[in-house]
């Protein structure tokens, strides 16, 4: 699906707005007569959106990974994915080796990286969740090269949500699964730039491990899709949803996916840890919470010797279960339901308390209904408070994360995991500001600030917008943040694929000019001219 055609814009564009809006996610689920299990499993689509002079234009391409190239070389699903196990699998051999405690053969993981687009230095990569990324040219959508952090830090899987911080720098956890006998989750950095007379080599050859965190269990590491971070904290949230180790080195030889050796225990308890940034130490206090499931970090602060953070949430773990392909028939939205619905969770932590404080009494002296109760030995149990229900897929005005803040962009679900409308969430007041249309699923919003901007939400929003009914076409859609009202869209004229993450690249940020190629979407007056 490399595309390049010509779509119409209506509405009208900040002048300001010069980039390029990058996403990804899962966009070929078939690939001869051979079909994934899940829809996160699918071959990763690349497509973006560039602005230029008032000018939108349009492209996609599929990754071409190692993995992409043997499958359809093979024409059939030849790399095993989370979801899907393949057999036989002629390709370096990759998922055939034993994963085993004894030997500590670890094996090769997939790089079709579908999920989300990380910045490092002056480049951009498109990643997943295993230890590989690819290099990609944002403008051209083409492929580079291959980057293994194995060779750098001792992780086998990594997240695909870092941080950035104020110089630039990456800032990323990834787990590191029986090294030396030991599990533990990893903080790395990734410096922003490298010493000029080492221009030549990547960045990734100066990566630091900041700090690890042993994890409770050797064979059975927490699952974690994001972690969080302050002004002088990194917060990493240790929950009762497991990788067995064990399952997963037996899966290939049982004709199981990877998938089926997550477990979620229900009974089990959810830890916070806290890494001190400058002295790269963790809080000694234990802080837990009850079991849960949660994928997404909103954003994290401190206030008056607390840290107070905001995820979304889940009792169970049937999200996952949703997008089976099985699942996602022809009435799905009727017919698949999830049975706990994603809730905005606010935890405040006490980290300076009063360390002669009574058991039972609750340490949190900032004004929230959420608690922190002291135990008998010396632990700390949380509760949050629910700042609102039916959101996932957050965004921030990302110069205010680790920053006290009042705005979430997200989609909003109900008891249905695909997204039918998007939401501007304030925190403080608890209102909430929509958009949605009939017969339309939107992505992740994206916040753009505007170069003058004075207040938070000054700046418009960017979502991908597919119809449910095939016939009509997608678009883009350009919101004024503050009002959540619509500024204008670009319809596109090809398919385009519900996507995952992704970011907006300021034109600074892009090396080179705008691809000769790239599809332009064009005000109505002006398509005549245009068009072939």
């Amino acid at each position: 699906m490399d595309t390049g055609n010509y779509f119409l814009f209506l509405g009208q564009l900040p002048t300001w707005l010069q980039g390029i809006l990058l996403r990804n996610g899962p966009g070929m689920h078939t690939i001869g007569d051979s079909k994934y299990n899940h829809w996160f499993d699918g071959m990763a689509l690349l497509h973006s959106f560039t602005f230029k002079n008032g000018e939108v234009y349009y492209r996609s391409k599929y990754l071409r990974s190692d993995t992409y190239n043997c499958n359809i070389e093979a024409n059939r699903i030849v790399v095993s994915e989370f979801g899907t196990m393949a057999y036989p699998d002629p390709c370096k051999n990759i998922f055939a080796k034993a994963f085993t405690y004894l030997s500590h053969t670890i094996p090769e993981f997939t790089d079709n990286c579908l999920i989300n687009i990380m910045k490092a230095g002056d480049e951009f990569y498109a990643t997943g969740e295993t230890n590989f990324i690819r290099k990609i040219n944002p403008q051209t959508l083409e492929t580079l090269e291959k980057v293994d952090y194995n060779k750098y830090v001792a992780v086998n899987l990594a997240t695909s949500h870092p941080h950035y911080d104020s110089a630039g720098n990456v800032l990323n956890m990834g787990t590191s699964i029986v090294d030396k006998g030991k599990t533990k989750y990893l903080l790395f950095k990734i410096p922003s730039s490298v010493p000029e007379q080492e221009k030549k080599k990547s960045c990734f050859k100066h990566l630091e491990v900041v700090c690890s965190i042993p994890s409770r269990s050797l064979l059975h590491p927490s699952y974690y899709h994001s972690f969080g971070i302050t002004e002088n904290y990194i917060i990493f949230i240790e929950q009762p949803f497991r990788l067995d180790i064990v399952k997963m080195a037996t899966a290939y030889i049982r004709g199981v996916s990877w998938a089926s050796c997550l477990a979620y225990n229900k009974d089990d308890k959810t830890w916070f840890h806290f890494i001190d940034r400058k002295t790269k130490k963790e809080v000694p206090t234990k802080f837990y919470t009850d079991a849960m499931v949660f994928f997404h970090h909103i954003n994290a602060y401190e206030e008056d010797g607390h840290i107070v953070f905001d995820i979304i949430a889940y009792t169970d773990n049937s999200l996952y279960d949703m997008f089976y392909l099985k699942n996602l028939g022809k009435d799905f939205e009727e017919n698949v339901k999830l049975t706990s619905i994603p809730t905005c969770k606010r935890f405040v932590v006490p980290l300076q308390y009063d360390k002669d404080a009574v058991v039972d009494s609750n340490l949190v002296t900032l004004p929230s209904t959420a608690t922190a109760v002291k135990q008998k030995d010396g632990s700390i149990y949380c509760q949050p408070e629910i700042l609102c229900e039916g959101i996932e897929l957050p965004r921030i005005n990302y110069d205010y994360n680790g920053k006290k803040y009042k705005y979430v962009f997200a989609t909003e679900v109900q008891w249905s995991p695909v997204p039918t409308k998007i939401a501007k969430f304030n925190t403080q007041t608890k209102e909430m500001l929509h958009w949605g249309q009939d017969d339309c699923w939107p992505s992740e919003p994206v916040f753009v600030p505007s170069p003058d901007a004075k207040e938070e939400d000054d700046g418009v929003v960017l979502t991908c917008v597919v119809k449910t009914d095939p016939k009509d076409p997608p678009f883009l859609l350009v919101m004024d943040a503050k009002t959540f009202t619509e500024l204008g869209r670009a319809t596109v004229n090809v398919e385009m694929h519900m996507d995952l993450h992704g970011m907006f690249i300021p034109q600074q940020d892009v090396k080179t000019d705008t691809d000769k190629n790239e599809s332009c979407l064009l005000p109505e007056n002006l398509m005549e001219n245009y068009l072939p």
